[in-house]
């Protein structure tokens, strides 16, 4: 929700200072080059590890050296010389609260929507993700560039924060990993107060908790200086931190957002907004609040809040890749997220550096660019969702439930966005009544596109058992409808419009702000509650999967059954007998089923028509609530900051592309029907790639650890796998095929022990697939977990 920092009354100055004597406060002159610095050593590292120029186990062997010589030697160092008397104790409170607050956030939702298998891990290692930052390698080189010269002391704060996060939340994400330990084993020997020891114990070990506490001590035992003859071997190993911990984060992004499932997208969506979003609003704001009478000006004051959202944008350390790797937990995930808080941190921080170093800003051209950005983002979001909602219609899917709410929120974005280009046209012309019927329009419908997410959400929570809506989808419908349309009607009665203003957020002042904030606070508690419900309880099998015996029958078992021998087979024949084909010779598919009238195929496209896409309405639904979540903070800055700053233009102006630009997400997830466009379009390119004869298609080339996945399966699994899984099918009329489903693998993946867990069969049975073990049956699948036919093959 874009709101009304830059409208004519707010002063986007530094404090109260004329624009004309404001000093800088940071100096954005070093900040690209030390960006291109950091992330061109990342890249050198990335390159590497790719090309296999280092290895894993030397790759292994550097993060060794970062971790336990030369963080600890540069803790040391700067704990000796660290000056406590220029430190501003409330700001660093604050930083602490903020990071205490988040991880308790994490660790609470953690522990509520996780499986109840693996809760104490995830909460454990998420809350560690979401406050550990990568103070040293990457932040304190940005922090230099910016403050050196304006605030040098603002770089002492790296090293306060940070150890204190090693040694009293670490511990605590730490306890629970032991306790998921715990957990697992099966005789559970170990008492609690092993438990508490192994926590304790491992801090302890930890060389940079150990050297952040013999610094402070020789802090005071040597006058905060470092005797000569050790200063050079000092300096020469804290050093060497900067460039090898960057050159080895490169190193331990190399394939890891290749190991991303389905499972783990929505994990990741909400460490990134916990760490990216959450952190830096947090901290910001609890600087505003304590730190509010301790700074001499309100110059320092606004400088302190700054420095502190900057200071909350850092990304994950990598160091908590090793703690998920320690433990073997959760580690797909944290290593993804690394990669991607690591890049997204990237544009945050240069965006605000910028916005900062701006000594005063004229409201005039900043609400005349905000106008053009919402503009243009409607021009092609309307386009994509035009599109999206014709495939809706094309593939039928709007008859049927949840589409037909969805279909109702890609209209709501459809009106947001006509209204939003109606606006630029008539907000410049002096037309009450246009102006007024516009802006109902814009906001019923921006409105209802808050309200929608969390009615889609409840909805799935209605149908989680049975596959049944609960209550009328009229309710819903008149919901969705009807509550944006009665703020917005209240909102012209009681609101009063503010003069000279052609920001659509601020027509009506502070009024339409608080009722914005009520519509946002209302769908994401819905919404978050009902994602919650539907994560914590157990979806029913009939609602994902339809009964085998309405399926055309072409799932019935061949194999022999204890007491049915001899029935199965001769019941077929039969069959075909009374529909006139005679007596015929059952044959077997050996390599897959080309025919276009497959049985099995027929069953999996007619499946796929029913789907009710479960987790794409999950993953809309939380990517709204994300977008609610950010418009919901810009509502709240505005209304509680005396002075909403710089910094609230980039939130303003990403609330305003999120708002128009919603229909990239509908388009992303609804847009490309799998039966409708992907698989006649891959058909069609299949069918002119494999023009060419067989002997001219080049060979495949699989790596090493694929073949060895594939050897060690096809030499001690294969054999019993077959036994356990494999059924004869009917897929034809003289045809029958060795096929499986693919949630039965994982399911046998997991009953053997060869995975831990879903995520992890389903690499492996990615790594079959692509090592040519095993095959969809019309070969037009990858390997999925879900009720689609497989082969192994000869």
């Amino acid at each position: 929700m874009e709101v009304p920092a830059i409208s004519n009354n707010l002063n986007l100055s530094n404090g109260d200072l004329d624009p004309s004597d404001t000093p800088p406060t940071m100096s954005i002159d070093k900040l690209f080059p030390a960006l291109l610095e950091c992330f061109g050593i990342i890249l050198c590292g990335y390159i590497a590890g790719r090309a296999n120029i280092i290895t894993s186990t030397q790759a292994k062997g550097l993060g060794n050296f970062v971790s336990k010589f030369a963080l600890p030697a540069l803790l040391f160092k700067n704990m000796v010389l660290l000056d406590f008397g220029n430190v501003i104790w409330p700001f660093l409170w604050s930083i602490l609260i903020a990071k205490v607050s988040v991880f308790f956030i994490v660790c609470v939702i953690t522990l509520l929507v996780a499986s109840p298998d693996t809760r104490f891990s995830k909460a454990g290692l998420f809350s560690i993700f979401a406050t550990q930052s990568n103070d040293f390698a990457l932040g304190y080189p940005i922090v230099e560039a910016l403050y050196k010269n304006t605030h040098p002391e603002y770089l002492q704060y790296i090293y306060l924060v940070a150890p204190v996060s090693l040694m009293l939340l670490n511990p605590i994400g730490f306890a629970f990993c032991e306790i998921q330990k715990w957990r697992d084993q099966r005789d559970r020997q170990q008492r609690k107060l092993q438990i508490v020891g192994v926590v304790i114990l491992q801090v302890l070990k930890n060389p940079m908790v150990f050297m952040v506490v013999i610094g402070i001590i020789f802090h005071f035992i040597l006058d905060q200086k470092i005797p000569a003859f050790m200063e050079q071997f000092v300096d020469g190993l804290a050093n060497s931190f900067g460039g090898a911990a960057l050159f080895y984060l490169g190193l331990s992004m190399v394939g890891q957002l290749g190991k991303l499932t389905r499972s783990t997208v929505v994990a990741l969506i909400l460490l990134i907004t916990a760490k990216l979003l959450v952190m830096p609003l947090i901290c910001r704001e609890t600087v505003e609040l304590l730190d509010a009478d301790n700074t001499s000006s309100n110059l320092e004051h606004s400088s302190l809040s700054n420095y502190a959202f900057l200071y909350g944008v850092f990304p994950s350390a990598p160091s908590v890749a090793i703690y998920a790797a320690h433990y073997n937990m959760e580690l797909q995930v944290v290593t993804s997220g690394m990669v991607v808080s690591t890049f997204l941190s990237a544009p945050i921080m240069y965006v605000s550096a910028w916005l900062l170093t701006i000594p005063w800003m004229d409201p005039k051209p900043l609400m005349d660019s905000l106008q053009n950005v919402s503009f243009n983002v409607s021009i092609i979001s309307l386009v994509a969702l035009a599109w999206t909602v014709t495939v809706m219609f094309l593939s039928k899917k709007f008859k049927r439930l949840p589409h037909m709410f969805t279909v109702n929120l890609f209209l709501a974005q459809i009106l947001a966005c006509v209204s939003m280009i109606m606006w630029n046209f008539v907000v410049r012309q002096d037309r009450f009544i246009g102006h007024v019927l516009t802006f109902t329009l814009l906001y019923g419908s921006l409105y209802s596109t808050y309200v929608w997410p969390g009615l889609i959400a409840l909805s799935l929570v209605l149908m989680k058992r049975g596959g049944e809506l609960k209550v009328a989808p009229g309710f819903l419908v008149i919901a969705g409808w009807g509550v944006p349309a009665l703020v917005a009607a209240v909102l012209l009665v009681t609101g009063e419009r503010m003069p000279d203003t052609i920001d659509s957020a601020f027509f009506y002042g502070r009024p339409q702000i608080i009722c914005t904030s009520v519509v946002l606070a209302f769908s994401i508690v819905l919404g978050g509650c009902s994602l919650v419900g539907l994560r914590r309880g157990t979806w029913d099998s009939k609602y994902h999967v339809l009964e085998r015996d309405s399926m055309l029958g072409t799932t019935e078992d061949l194999r022999p059954q204890t007491g049915q021998d001899t029935q199965t087979i001769p019941d077929i024949r039969d069959m075909f007998e009374s529909a006139g084909t005679g007596s015929i010779n059952i044959g077997q598919c050996e390599t897959g089923c080309e025919s276009p009238g497959c049985l099995l195929a027929q069953e999996e496209q007619q499946r796929q028509v029913a789907d009710r896409q479960v987790a794409r309405h999950v993953l809309l639904c939380l990517l709204l609530t994300v977008s609610l979540l950010a418009n919901l903070s810009s509502c709240l800055w505005w209304l509680f900051s005396r002075v909403p700053g710089r910094l609230y233009l980039e939130l303003q102006f990403f609330c305003a592309v999120v708002n128009y630009g919603q229909g990239f997400i509908s388009f992303g997830l609804f847009g490309l029907d799998k039966h409708l466009i992907i698989l006649p379009f891959k058909k069609k390119i299949s069918c002119l790639w494999h023009r060419r004869k067989p002997e001219e298609q080049p060979q495949l080339v699989v790596s090493d650890d694929i073949m060895m996945t594939c050897t060690q399966f096809i030499r001690y699994h294969k054999e019993q796998c077959v036994r356990d899984i494999v059924q004869n099918k009917r897929c034809g009329e003289r045809t029958v095929a060795n096929t499986f489903l693919g949630s039965e693998l994982v399911e046998w993946l997991l009953q053997v022990g060869l995975s831990q867990d879903r995520g992890e069969a389903l690499l492996y049975g990615i790594r079959l697939q692509q090592g040519g073990v095993l095959q969809h049956i019309t070969q037009e699948y990858g390997f999925k977990d879900d009720n689609l036919h497989y082969c192994f093959t000869a």
